[in-house]
């Protein structure tokens, strides 16, 4: 039907003109819909709707498919006569479905508003992860609305990866992620022969309901449960990670040439000159960034290359689709998830030495006081002239050992320089305020059989701080460049202390005669000036993690807010488009603002929320993978005592951080002593009533494992006979108390601001210690 055509009431959208504009065929808004059906003031039925807003006939099937995806969003819904009604004028709630490992769960709801607590009764009509639509039934015995399922709006599951459990001839699958508190039945199938314990993936084919658990079919059988690489293959289909290429990704990968072709060159800058080099850990294998610095008057050139990644993965490519959807690389102990095929990350992607490279170039010009003064970008081709690693460097600039061959020889004096221009950064960094906490990493060795081995320690020197100098530097210049030319683009936000968790981190600091200077709203150097005060204390390790706590995630939005952290007022990630999705766009962006035309990849809003949630996807996925590791390297030494510190108090117990193994585990509230303890939020400690026994975050204590269950991944302790005083001296700074999670996934950059807040009570019988990846373990800021 012709716009002309259209008759007076469609007319009277009031997003008529954006409709016409998106469609050839333009339906009724969404909103006009609605005001629609909310003016009839009682269900509307689908005839009815349609002589309201004048559809033709010819129009009935799009016009269906637009109320349903109206109905999965929870925007209209049908009552049992299949009549339309909007669900705030029903008093319902639609929302999420987060499920608890003990049957119970909660609504999280798509306004915002408080969650709903849905009893095991309620819970057994969905799964964790599916939308529906709940009323308010009152309040529960804490005083929380409490909520019962009226429809369910869309299932979440349809694969799910478990354990065969076989009981009496009957065989269910029990879900890996415990938020799926339900066992899946499965009928007898002669085809499929499986063994109790086995892992396997099976198909939800009957969803649960009120009468009935949920019911499915074995698909695939994975292995038995200590299988090596198997607590990897659960944690990908578990966090529903995209792990195989698609056969059309391989096609286009296929298509590429092996090396840069001469005709590539065209419009690019020549660079091949400049003695760029990779500085990157031991073990990596994709190399996206070659650095270069020079002494210029009397400031510096410092030039940053960067894999152009755009090049070959570009929009409506299944490359970039799968891309997308993959959001960054995963970084398991020994395996790797790339975001690209290896052809492009490893190959024609990663800056080898002593072969022409396509990059996109930040060519800088720092003055003396690490201001940068001047900055251009362009594409160009160079050749990387050495693959260095980081502890090679500085045993180069600490003296500690000489340059064996000729090419590393005739490098020293950029590095010398890089080095030189390095301090200058810092001091910047420094006068800016930004936040610098003091943490370590560890590295898992395994042996033959794929099983830890040992953790150890690992320690960052000035080589990984002078390369994550030049890729702030920048991560700067392209939002700067991208903000001056009204580009939109994903920038790296993070924002400042909530009200609350502020108000709860200057309680806290009261204790202990201390004070948080900047009033409602402190900056970052605000938090530096009271780190440097109190790194002379014993309980700085305290302290400084209670401050880092209070401190929010990290994520992408086109929303400039600034980096509180950083202390900048406009960043984002330029530095890993072969590792990090936004690093892509923001190359694609910069392009767009070169050639003199506006990139726009969809709703930019969107695309962060979906890349910040496939980073907190890799990091839920890895810590799985981490804490099953350890639990079975801990398994063996059952019954040994351990010395450690307190790194978590929540309301069941606290978690102990061990010194020796980098590894993290509870002490049950129950185990505490003959005592009622009171779980105090504020001041991180249990509080025993009678005796008046304190238990409180940074304390020391002496520990026995008594438990490793690698089935629900805790690691459990009772106190030792001889419990060491919570005041016995604690380690030096730099402790499992403070090794934060393994490194994030792709990025030299990687601000330790980003670290998450503590895991929700129900989630803390998880270790956190980090562990090096089979590549480059880069800082994610």
């Amino acid at each position: 039907m012709s716009i002309k055509k259209l008759s007076k009431i469609r007319k009277n959208d009031p997003h008529f003109d954006r409709e016409v504009a998106k469609y050839e065929q333009p339906l009724p808004s969404r909103e006009y819909v609605l005001q629609v059906v909310e003016g009839q003031g009682k269900p509307v039925s689908f005839e009815d709707l349609c002589a309201l807003l004048d559809i033709h006939q010819l129009e009935f099937e799009m016009f269906q498919r637009r109320l349903g995806a109206m109905e999965r969003e929870a925007q209209l819904m049908r009552n049992r006569k299949g009549s339309y009604i909007v669900p705030e004028l029903a008093s319902l709630i639609a929302g999420r479905i987060e499920g608890h490992a003990d049957g119970y769960g909660f609504l999280i709801p798509d306004d915002g508003s408080d969650d709903l607590f849905l009893d095991a009764k309620q819970m057994s009509k969905v799964l964790h992860r599916d939308r529906a639509l709940a009323r308010v039934i009152g309040l529960d015995r804490k005083g929380r609305r409490e909520g019962a399922i009226v429809e369910v709006l869309e299932r979440a599951n349809s694969m799910v990866v478990g354990r065969v459990l076989i009981e009496h001839g009957i065989t269910v699958v029990v879900p890996e992620n415990r938020r799926i508190n339900q066992d899946i039945l499965v009928p007898p199938d002669k085809k499929t022969k499986v063994k109790a314990g086995q892992v396997v993936m099976v198909e939800i084919i009957e969803q649960p309901n009120r009468h009935s658990q949920p019911i499915g079919r074995i698909v695939e059988v994975l292995g038995n449960y200590a299988d090596p690489g198997m607590e990897i293959e659960i944690a990908l289909r578990k966090h529903d990670l995209p792990f195989e290429f698609s056969s059309k990704v391989m096609e286009e990968t296929k298509a590429l040439p092996e090396k840069v072709k001469k005709s590539e060159w065209a419009g690019r800058k020549d660079i091949r000159d400049l003695p760029l080099v990779t500085i990157d850990g031991e073990t990596a294998r994709d190399f996206d960034d070659a650095v270069f610095a020079e002494k210029k008057g009397r400031g510096w050139r410092l030039v940053v290359a960067i894999a152009d990644v755009s090049h070959y993965v570009r929009p409506g490519m299944a490359l970039d689709r799968d891309a997308m959807d993959r959001g960054n690389s995963v970084y398991f102990p020994r395996r790797v998830i790339p975001m690209l095929p290896e052809k492009l990350s490893n190959g024609l992607c990663s800056l080898n030495p002593d072969i022409e490279r396509l990059a996109m170039v930040c060519d800088m010009d720092i003055n003396n006081s690490g201001e940068i003064k001047d900055y251009t970008f362009y594409p160009a081709v160079f050749i990387s002239r050495a693959r260095l690693t980081y502890n090679q460097v500085w045993s180069w600039l600490s003296a500690e050992a000489q340059p064996e061959t000729d090419n590393h020889r005739a490098l020293q004096p950029q590095l010398q320089a890089l080095y030189a221009l390095f301090h200058v950064l810092l001091k910047a960094r420094h006068k800016r305020g930004a936040i610098d906490f003091e943490t370590i990493e560890t590295m898992m060795l395994f042996n033959d059989q794929g099983k830890i081995d040992n953790i150890v320690p690992v320690y960052r020197n000035d080589a990984h701080r002078l390369i994550e100098e030049c890729m702030l530097a920048a991560n700067v210049c392209a939002s700067a460049f991208l903000q001056e030319h009204k580009q939109t683009c994903l920038y790296r936000v993070h924002e400042g202390p909530t009200p609350e968790k502020l108000e709860g981190l200057r309680d806290f600091l009261k204790e202990f005669g201390l004070g948080l200077p900047g009033g409602e709203s402190p900056t970052a150097k605000d938090y530096g000036v009271l780190l440097e005060k109190i790194k002379p204390r014993p309980d700085a390790q305290l302290l400084q993690t209670v401050m880092l706590r209070s401190l929010r995630q990290a994520m992408y939005s086109p929303d400039n807010v600034g980096h509180f952290g950083l202390s900048y007022e406009h960043y984002t990630h330029f530095t890993s488009p072969i590792r990090r999705y936004p690093d892509l766009l923001v190359h694609r962006s910069i392009k767009a603002v070169l050639d003199g035309t506006h990139y726009l990849p969809g709703k930019w809003d969107e695309i962060g929320l979906h890349c910040s949630m496939t980073e907190r996807r890799a990091d839920e996925a890895t810590r799985d993978v981490n804490n099953w590791l350890k639990c079975y390297y801990m398994r063996d030494r059952i019954g040994e005592e351990f010395a450690g510190t307190i790194a978590a108090v929540v309301p069941f117990g606290v978690f102990v951080a061990l010194d020796s193994v980098y590894v993290e585990g509870l002490v049950h509230v129950s185990e505490l002593g003959e005592d009622y303890f009171q779980y105090d939020n504020t001041k991180h400690q249990m509080l025993g009533e009678r005796s008046g026994q304190r238990y409180r975050l940074g304390d020391r204590m002496q520990v026995k494992l008594v438990r490793a269950d690698l089935e629900t991944g805790r690691i459990d302790f009772v106190l030792a006979k001889s419990p060491a005083s919570p005041r016995m001296p604690a380690p030096k700074l730099g402790s499992t108390l403070f090794a934060k999670s393994a490194p994030k996934p792709a990025s030299k950059t990687a601000p330790k601001t980003a670290s998450k807040p503590p895991a929700k009570p129900a989630q803390r019988a998880k270790t956190t210690a980090a562990v090096k990846k089979p590549a480059a373990a880069k800082k994610h800021r």
